[in-house]
């Protein structure tokens, strides 16, 4: 870090999240405390194993380490915090730990006996071959020079030979003083972008060559100064935005530090997309930040990354007991060093690594033994009337007739679910009061009317309520059901008007699945959760001949009777797709787009879907 008059202010102590979230990893910290002495001793690893990091997983963690420049400066060393912090990365239970950046300053004076210290300290990640970056901050070299300055101790220590050989590591600028790696997480690879304290135009050059390089791999960008404070960019900050970061769409995180205290800014780049730009150092603070390191939890399936920021060597130390300063330490939980942020991926990265969509898949690979019934909606013009008969693709004749009530139709779409087979969709433009609308029934005489699936059967369907869906209007359209009422049955249990089955969508838009199993009098309901509109999704009926079990997107609802259910009661009347009937008549008819619908008259696994 600068000298004092480049600091931004002094930080408050910080108030926040509980010292439970805080403490939950201690036990897994690679330090132990010291025996009631002011000062730390050297950390003890220890007995636990890091797990291996899964590259398919969507869950990883980054972690990073910023200035560590006070804990090495002159005859003051003392590596112990920083071999903490490794320890803590190398034998701890951290999800998935795939990489760790330092942000530069690794010493006060960059001085050869400093770089030899802080590098012994890492050569625990060397010899375990865990892939990291470092680059040159103002203390590690003459602030005044840039990546053209030749030779010092710090490439002495840390340049590219110290990388050579490792399974991150990318490349080295011809200088030495910029550094790329690369990772495999997600399913996908990832760079790093390690950036010298100051570029020179042979530097920019470099980099823009590595980003043109990799052109689809998403890039995390590091280097020592950027950010200056909360939404405030220093004036080198900004010059890297400019030449740099803002026409280059793969950057879409910087991580730096030198100022203080912790800090975040956003700036749309050039395609208009967010780029995050965070501060982090903590050099101020109680044994120059106690080599404290940020964990950047990456959870790719809730489209948001985690971030925390502990100090290993402080938390190894809590179980003897801490002095005065370091319990204000462990609370370091303000909203600077503990935040999530929210980045929809897959949208974010599309405009230089679009996901390739699921390429439709014949109907043929569809009819999974058991099949009774499979209708799909692709082939047809979009926004035209759906005329004449649906064919049912099994074979089974369970064809579909269109019914119309009231001024309304049907329309083909091309809008369908990612992981649906058939590329396409029907839209319903059902409405409550006046009733109105069109939905789907199959033709007399269908096999499909008569049967009871005593040994079990699964039910799929795909769905998707648009914008303007309203709860008074569109409230309890079923999306698949069975004509027929209990009463006519002859079960009166419950409401004997109700359907013999329905799946259908409630005013909160939950999915119900109820019907009158062959051993029940009443009715047997299973329910998920509210499913947000303009967003497509899976339903999955299954009953294995004694339970039925609803699934929403593969996942099981909580709402599954225990209730033994065998069957479905018939009274030889037809099903319906898009409407609802109560009493013997249309109630209610779909405001959505339906997809494929699928009938199976056995319990089908959920790799058996057909999202699989």
């Amino acid at each position: 870090m600068c000298t004092s008059h480049d600091q931004t202010g002094a930080e408050a102590p910080q108030a926040g999240a509980g010292r439970r979230g805080f403490l939950r990893a201690t036990a897994l910290l690679g330090a132990a405390a010291t025996a009631g002495v002011a000062l730390p001793a050297t950390a003890v690893a220890a007995p636990a194993s890091r797990k291996r990091s899964d590259p398919e997983s969507r869950r990883f963690t980054l972690a990073v380490m910023p200035d560590t420049q006070y804990l090495f400066d002159g005859p003051s060393i003392d590596k112990a915090p920083v071999e903490a912090s490794l320890r803590y990365l190398l034998e701890s239970r951290e999800e998935n730990l795939v990489f760790l950046s330092h942000l530069g300053d690794l010493t006060q004076n960059g001085a050869a006996a400093e770089f030899a210290a802080i590098g012994e300290a890492f050569e625990l990640l060397d010899r375990r071959g865990v892939g990291y970056s470092v680059l040159a901050g103002n203390h590690d070299v003459a602030s005044s020079t840039d990546d053209q300055r030749g030779s010092t101790p710090y490439l002495d220590a840390f340049g590219p030979h110290r990388f050579q050989g490792k399974p991150t590591f990318g490349g080295a600028s011809d200088d030495g003083y910029h550094t790329f790696h690369l990772f495999r997480a997600a399913g996908r690879q990832w760079l790093v972008l390690a950036l010298d304290w100051r570029l020179s135009a042979k530097g920019y050059a470099w980099a823009k060559e590595v980003l043109a390089r990799h052109p689809k791999t998403p890039v995390i960008l590091t280097t020592h100064e950027l950010v200056a404070g909360d939404d405030q960019l220093s004036t080198y900050g900004q010059q890297l935005w400019d030449q740099l970061i803002t026409d280059h769409d793969q950057i879409f995180l910087t991580l730096g530090g030198h100022y203080w205290p912790a800090g975040r800014a956003t700036r749309k780049n050039a395609a208009g997309n967010d780029v995050h730009l965070h501060l982090t150092n903590y050099q101020n603070r109680y044994y120059g930040g106690a080599a404290m390191i940020r964990l950047y939890r990456f959870d790719l399936d809730r489209d948001v990354i985690d971030v925390e920021t502990v100090s290993p060597w402080i938390l190894g130390r809590a179980a003897k007991g801490l002095n005065e300063l370091e319990r204000q330490e462990i609370e370091l939980s303000g909203d600077a060093d503990r935040f999530s942020v929210g980045i929809d991926f897959a949208d974010r990265f599309s405009g230089f690594a679009p996901v390739p969509a699921r390429p439709s898949r014949p109907a043929a690979k569809l009819l999974v033994p058991g099949t009774v019934a499979y209708w799909r909606f692709d082939g047809h013009p979009e926004k035209t009337a759906v005329t004449g008969t649906v064919r049912d693709l099994s074979g089974r004749g369970n064809d579909l007739d269109l019914v119309t009530v009231g001024d309304a139709d049907l329309t083909w779409s091309s809008d369908h679910h990612p992981d649906q087979p058939g590329h396409g969709s029907v839209e319903f433009h059902g409405f409550k009061s006046p009733l109105k609308g069109a939905y789907l029934r199959t033709v007399a005489g269908a096999p499909l009317n008569s049967a009871t699936f005593k040994g079990g059967y699964t039910i799929e369907a795909f769905y998707r309520l648009p914008a303007d869906w309203d709860p008074d209007h569109h409230a309890w359209s079923g999306i698949v059901g069975r004509s027929g009422t209990g009463g006519a049955a002859g079960k009166t249990g419950d409401d004997p008007d109700e359907p013999l089955a329905t799946l259908s969508l409630s005013n909160d838009r939950e999915p119900q699945w109820a019907m009158r199993p062959l051993n029940q009098q009443g009715i047997a309901s299973n329910w998920g959760q509210e499913t947000p509109l303009e967003t497509w999704w899976h339903l999955a009926v299954v009953n294995d001949g004694t339970h039925t079990t609803l699934y929403v997107e593969g996942c099981p609802v909580v709402r599954n009777p225990k209730a033994a259910a065998v069957g479905i009661t018939s009274v030889g009347l037809p099903w319906l797709l898009g409407g609802y009937e109560y009493a013997g008549k249309i109630d209610q008819i779909l405001h959505g787009r339906l997809g494929d619908v699928r009938i199976v008259s056995r319990a089908l696994p959920v790799t058996s879907f057909m999202t699989h």
